[in-house]
């Protein structure tokens, strides 16, 4: 026959565990909540008036080459550059969603690429760093990955 005790501990133990799924399941639920308030907020960086002429003129610009475009447009990086890298590290760091990426950012980032690589490469000549811009090319290489795979 089964003790109180014996009961007491069974019913201690079955709390501990639904208690820690319950937290588990927190967590996984926080993580989505961040990572939903990160896209967000690049998304409403990218859907600027800003940006958006940043992007028109980076687009259009008839120069390759990054020193060009630097005396040209009195910038250090252009800002769309800087956006899409720094897209691209979270993605490194596995702190965004690959799926969300491409279906936010995917379509304009693969035309983006393709126009700015040769201005990249000059970059990384000009500066002598051939890891820069590093978050450019991995997010390139992870969605084309990604939309093979579709």
């Amino acid at each position: 026959m089964v003790d109180i005790q014996t009961v007491s501990i069974t019913i201690a133990s079955a709390s501990v565990v639904a208690g820690v799924l319950y937290y588990a399941l927190q967590l996984r639920h926080q993580s989505r909540i961040r990572q939903t308030e990160l896209v967000t907020r690049l998304y409403s960086i990218y859907a600027s008036e800003e940006f958006q002429k940043e992007w028109y003129i980076f687009m259009t610009e008839e120069t390759n080459d990054f020193l060009t475009y630097q005396k040209k447009y009195a910038v250090e990086l252009p800002p769309t550059a800087v956006f899409f890298n720094g897209i691209g590290v979270l993605l490194s760091k596995k702190l965004i969603d690959i799926d969300l990426v491409n279906r936010l950012f995917g379509g304009v980032y693969m035309r983006f690429w393709e126009r700015g690589k040769p201005m990249l490469e000059s970059c990384r000549r000009e500066f002598n760093s051939p890891t820069l811009g590093f978050g450019l090319e991995y997010l390139y290489n992870e969605l084309k990955k990604f939309q093979q795979r579709q």
